[in-house]
């Protein structure tokens, strides 16, 4: 793996969808990088300090959330004197996102008064009263035709189908919730998943004419759902809770095809295998490790040490043995929003795989196998996991627990990475579209990581006819 220089940022980094560009925010100023040499293509100067940052979906345009100053500021890449200011005067701005189509910006004023949908093309605006959330409650189809927004009116949860070429309400339609935390299409865009807050457990399903599908409640009388994650495939739908326990859903009757619990104590016979990383002195000889940890090491970089050097302390991972104790934590019952349950929760780019963190044991991440129904792999870390993230393109996993070291997984294996920059603490990071490249970010700087195609996965060759699956 090659490692770039650091660069300065102050909060917001984002790929571009078509992997071209990297925007990076710095304070008041927008800095559009190229990503294979990172150099400087664009530099916008903001009214204010830059607190979010979105691309349109061709690439084209990229905005700039001032929230402090209650103002949105657009950007195009292509002609350099194009720019775009909104402001809503009074009403504010706390949350501005892109249309699919990449010609409108949709903002939520101030304590969701209004939402409002402006064109770039003609300037004109359509209002959306009442919009539940800032940032959540809005999900677009997956071919961008439609959008469905949640609404609050008269203490009742609604959902508003709007046809995006006109922006016109088509379909309006209450749900049964008390208090709508979030909703979202599914991607074959035949079905709308609404969750309820953490109060009550309820998972609804809906279709685009206001039915319900399904209702779906594990248990009553405890604190409800966490986490929700279609697969990209729109076959499963999975369900986190606060009981520690990950629930997948079907998608042709909408009944749970399995439970995946996070025990704090793992017996055989389990076939997955157990990574936990160790430190240890750097001048460990290699003769004194087993033959499993020599051929584990081979598989995770293709014969490379997978073990990290830090000064005389080497940090690797080691494959335990069953049965194992899991660094658990209790949450106290005496305060509000536990940490615990499954908080961490994503799939794989082909369906098979879905890692979740049980956050009363938040330096574990748990990686099951869809096709066996069964766990695949344990990451055991000994920091806690700030942050993970699946290669868009290949089953390989990327996590970082705020240390100097980049933790990665794959069928083949696992290994740790030492980022040879001086004083640099991964705390957070985010691949590329296209897979290849890799943005580590620390406090006030980031660097990027360009990541080799994974063995046995060509161009031609889907991940589920490689040789490289379990």
């Amino acid at each position: 793996m090659e490692f770039s220089d650091t660069y300065k940022h102050s909060g917001p980094c984002a790929f571009s969808p078509d992997a071209r560009f990297l925007a990076v925010a710095n304070d008041y100023r927008l800095i559009i990088r190229d990503v294979e040499s990172l150099k400087v293509l664009q530099l916008y100067t903001c009214l204010d300090k830059i607190s979010y940052v979105e691309w349109a979906p061709d690439s084209e345009y990229i905005l700039c959330g001032l929230y402090k100053r209650a103002m949105v500021q657009a950007w195009s890449v292509s002609q350099q004197e194009w720019t775009c200011k909104i402001d809503e005067g009074l009403a504010g701005i706390s949350h501005a996102r892109w249309s699919p189509d990449s010609r409108h910006i949709i903002t939520t004023s101030e304590f969701q008064l209004r939402l409002t949908v402006w064109s770039l093309v003609n300037t004109a605006c359509v209002h959306v009263q009442w919009p539940k959330h800032a940032s959540k409650g809005v999900s677009f189809t997956k071919d961008g035709k439609f959008a469905a927004f949640a609404t609050r009116k008269d203490c009742k949860d609604y959902v508003n189908l709007l046809a995006c070429h006109s922006w016109e309400v088509i379909n309006t339609f209450s749900v049964d919730t008390i208090e709508l935390l979030d909703l979202e299409w599914s991607p074959n865009d035949s079905a709308i998943a609404v969750w309820d807050c953490p109060l009550e457990y309820k998972v609804l399903i809906y279709s685009p004419d206001g039915r319900c599908l399904f209702k779906f409640q594990a248990y009553e009388n405890g604190l409800g759902v966490k986490t929700v994650a279609w697969s990209p495939c729109g076959q499963f739908l999975a369900i986190g809770s606060y009981d520690q326990v990950a629930r997948i859903l079907n998608h042709l009757t909408w009944k749970s095809v399995s439970d995946f619990s996070h025990p704090s104590v793992l017996r055989s016979p389990i076939t997955a295998v157990v990574f936990k990383e160790i430190e240890e002195p750097a001048e460990l000889n290699m003769s004194a490790l087993s033959v499993d940890e020599k051929d584990m090491q081979k598989s995770s970089q293709g014969g490379a040490d997978n073990g990290c050097n830090n000064g005389s302390i080497r940090v690797r991972y080691a494959v335990e043995e069953f049965p194992i104790s899991l660094p658990f934590q209790k949450a106290p019952v005496d305060k509000p929003n536990p940490k615990q349950g499954v908080g961490m929760m994503s799939w794989s780019a082909d369906s098979r795989y879905l890692f979740t963190r049980n956050d009363n044991a938040s330096s574990v991440l748990w990686i099951w196998d869809i096709s066996r129904l069964e766990l695949a792999a344990l990451l055991i870390q000994k920091g806690v996991i700030r942050a993970a993230a699946w290669d868009p393109v290949y089953p390989r996993v990327a996590l970082c627990t705020g240390s100097s070291q980049l933790y990665m997984w794959t069928p083949a294996g696992a290994c740790c990475v030492k980022v040879p920059l001086p004083q640099f603490n991964v705390l957070d990071l985010k691949w590329n579209f296209d897979g290849t490249c890799l943005l580590l970010k620390d406090k006030d700087s980031f660097c990027c990581t360009f990541v080799p195609t994974l063995p046995g996965f060509g161009t031609n060759e889907s991940p589920e006819d490689s040789d490289s699956d379990v």
